[in-house]
Order: C-alpha cells, then structure tokens, then sequence
C-alpha cells in the first residue's frame, strides 16, 4: 500500500528541519525597488538533508517579475522559459557540494507595484530534493521548514539596503560626539551619502585608520559604497556613523533614531530610518568606539 501523500509530506519536511533550521534557499535582504531592473541572486549554501551535493536548481518565476536573463554556469546546463529558470549540473564534479556556497542569477525587470514577491525554488541533490515553496499562512507566525524566497518590492524613496546590528555608543555628560555602527548590505548596490538625527546636531559618514602610528578619521565627502550583494560593516576602529554636537547624554538602555540617506547608480535618492540601540550588541567589539573629535587626529 502506498503511504499517504500528507504521511508522505510530513515526513519529508522532517527529514529536512535540519537542513531548514540551518539556511534556506534565499534572496539578499534588502529588497529592490518598485519598477527597477533586478539581479535575483538565490543563495544555495547547503545541500538536501542526507546529501553530499546539489544537482540542480529550479525557480519559478512569479507575477510582477520579468524575465530579461539568466546567468550561466561552467558546468551546469541553463533551461529557461518565462516562468521558469532552471540549472542542471552535467555531472557529479561539476555539482555543488553543501559546504560550499553557490548563486544561481536571474535578471528581471520588477513590478511598479510594492508588495512582497515570492518564488519558489526546488532543489535537487545526489540524494533526495528540497522544494522551497511554503507561502506565507495569513494570521499565522509559526516558522516554515521549506519557504518560497521572498522578495520585498519597494515604494520610490524607500532605501533598498538591509541594516543589522545598529547600535551607538553611549556617553557621559559633558561628551560632544560618539559613533553609531551596523552592516548594511544593498542587493543592486548603493551609496550611503549621509544621516541625520534629531539627538545629534551633525551627522557624518566617517572613517578611521592608522596613518604610521597615527589614528586619523576623515569623513567620506563622496559616501561610501555599498558593492551589490556584499555586507559592509561599520565598526568601532573603521567605518561609522560620527554623531557630533550631541544634544544630551546618550544612556544606555534607550535607542536612537537615525534616518541613512543612500543613492542608486542612477542618483536616484532614497532613505532609511532605523533604531540605534545603546551599547554593543552580543559578540560587537566595543573597544576603541570614536568618542569626540579630540581624542584623535582629523582629517
């Protein structure tokens, strides 16, 4: 007798809660503005549970994206229609083993509508497959195993860049600047050219490095650039957030806000707004924080 199909279900999705706890086949954060030119890069970083490789990947495409073109790759076989994408290793050496990590690209153009876009991706290994294609149940938290890739369609003005792990250095009185910090990742890449604060009367996007045995920190007049796809992390000792001319103490246990200014390779302006949260997140490297203008050498 055959097993069920929902018997059959269930235990797929056990044998895969593993894998899913771990990573799942998905977007950069971030999200791509409504009505721009997009470059889906699915991230594959593990393989199907009890399998040593990935074999093929296959991503249907949905309403409000555009296929404009898939990117290759050596070795795989690219099979495309307007719906659909997929890639098929040749063979067992050109496959992806699951301690390596892999994007399968497709270039589109996205919908002027915002809203959230998801596609749904099979995954198919030397043993077994994963089909990453839950949809979100209205009215419910409770985690997917398998979900689709989501993919947030932005309103004009809305920053495409995901923020991480800001945080600002708290202060005594009497103290006139401090740094705040955060990794940023912009999907199609951007430019942070600059911030704002209403606890802070200047904002500026800084640096600090060693000059021989010097500290100097400089503030980025041009912004600072924001690769496609990569994670820049602003941190105590290098890049950050200066906030000088601060208008009161800043205690720990509060937040701040502060509004990131960004453009597009197009000039095209957009902002963000995010919540500081005083003092380092777990695992942050507090030490060596930027204070005040005075204890180091500018630029």
């Amino acid at each position: 007798m055959n097993t069920p199909f929902t018997l059959r279900t269930l235990a797929a999705c056990a044998a895969l809660c593993s894998t899913a706890a771990m990573a799942h086949v998905t977007l950069p954060p971030g999200g791509a503005a409504a009505g721009s030119d997009y470059d889906a890069a699915f991230r594959v970083g593990h393989a199907c549970a009890d399998a040593k490789s990935t074999t093929g990947i296959r991503v249907q495409l949905p309403e409000g994206f555009t296929l404009l073109q898939a990117q290759p790759r050596a070795g795989w076989k690219l099979a495309s229609t307007p719906r659909e994408v997929s890639w098929q290793a040749e063979g067992p050496q050109a496959a992806l083993p699951g301690s390596e990590r892999a994007e399968f690209v497709v270039r589109g153009k996205l919908t002027d509508k915002p809203g959230a876009l998801y596609f749904k991706v099979l995954q198919s290994c030397d043993v077994g497959s994963a089909d990453w294609a839950q949809l979100p149940v209205a009215g419910s938290s409770e985690k997917q195993a398998l979900p689709a890739a989501r993919l947030d369609v932005l309103a004009p003005g809305v920053a495409a860049v995901d923020v991480r792990d800001a945080w600002v250095r708290q202060t005594v009185p009497g103290q006139s600047g401090t740094g705040a910090f955060m990794k940023l990742t912009a999907p199609a890449g951007a430019r942070l050219v600059g911030a704002s604060t209403p606890a802070a009367g200047i904002a500026e996007v800084h640096e600090m490095k060693m000059e021989g045995d010097i500290m100097r920190m400089r503030e980025l007049k041009d912004g600072l650039a924001l690769p496609p796809r990569q994670t820049v992390e602003l941190k105590p000792g290098g890049l950050h957030v200066m906030l000088m001319e601060l208008k009161q103490p800043i205690a720990k246990g509060s937040t701040i806000p502060l509004t990131l200014r960004f453009e597009d390779a197009r000039g095209a302006k957009s902002a963000l707004q995010v919540d500081l949260a005083v003092g380092a997140p777990a695992g942050a490297a507090a030490a060596a924080a930027p204070e005040s203008h005075g204890h180091m050498h500018h630029n």
